[in-house]
């Protein structure tokens, strides 16, 4: 008898909550459509994908020369024969130069930036050829950085990004225009100063 009661009580239970729970209530999906797949690779792979560049770029040179010449000689006239031969002493002179010259040249520089550039092409062996560019404009000085390289698919991270030291053929180029970049070219007095001399 305990266990029939038992049963009904848990039969009614349930009928309440069947009762209880909103009509047209239905199981709907944590991912959508719009989200993506998760198993979906979302790195670039085709012509007009985003891929952003680290640069981190640092070089220095350095060039050393040294010359080292040295010459010497000597010249001796001892009394002639007949009538000069007592009157002409014996006259002799030496003579030496030298030079030594060292100099040595450094040149270095170095890049730090992000860039987000396309994929602009994707060659026939799958590697992605990227190309883009990036102005900043601050206080009237225009900064420009262009990219261009070959870079491997395997390469790119997950994020879709890359630093550039694993672009081939890279040509980073960094031009400034604007009052600070006007300083930095020499004057018209200061390159006739060179032309001339």
């Amino acid at each position: 008898m305990a266990q029939a009661a038992r049963k009904t009580i848990l039969i009614a239970v349930c009928i309440f909550f069947a009762l209880a729970l909103p009509v047209g209530a239905a199981a709907n999906s944590l991912w959508t459509e719009a989200g993506g797949n998760l198993f979906l690779d979302t790195k670039a792979s085709e012509v007009g994908d985003l891929v952003t560049i680290i640069i981190v770029e640092e070089s220095q040179a350095t060039q050393k020369a040294l010359t080292q010449t040295k010459k010497s000689g000597s010249v001796g006239v001892g009394p002639g024969l007949g009538i000069l031969s007592n009157v002409l002493p014996e006259i002799t002179g030496s003579g030496e130069d030298s030079m030594n010259a060292s100099g040595t040249t450094t040149r270095g520089g170095s890049l730090e930036a992000k860039v987000t550039v396309q994929v602009a092409e994707v060659l026939p062996n799958g590697n992605l050829f990227l190309k883009g560019s990036q102005k900043i404009i601050i206080n009237g000085e225009e900064q420009n950085i262009q990219v261009t390289g070959v870079v491997r698919p395997e390469d790119i991270r997950s994020d879709n990004t890359v630093l550039s030291t694993y672009v081939a053929n890279a040509k980073i180029t960094y031009t400034g225009e604007g009052p600070i970049g006007d300083r930095q070219k020499p004057g018209i007095l200061t390159k006739l100063f060179h032309w001339l001399f």
